[in-house]
């Protein structure tokens, strides 16, 4: 199952993500936690905090699954 993340901007960055939805704690922890574990963003891993996540992008984080809307 899903969770959808609504946009209230253009887009949000994948540090913002994670810190949104409690994946992490802080945005300072992005870098490392992206060292360490695997994040696929549209079926393709991903590892830059700031990359930007636009409307219709799917973030896999472990067993989590994030729907950009």
């Amino acid at each position: 199952m899903s969770e959808k993340i609504k946009l209230e901007t253009e887009f949000i960055t994948l540090g913002q993500l994670l810190k949104d939805t409690g994946v992490i704690e802080t945005g300072g922890q992005a870098k490392w936690f992206l060292r360490e574990n695997s994040v696929l963003l549209n079926g393709n891993p991903e590892d830059r905090r700031g990359k930007k996540l636009r409307t219709g992008d799917v973030v896999v984080v472990g067993d989590q699954t994030f729907e950009i809307e």
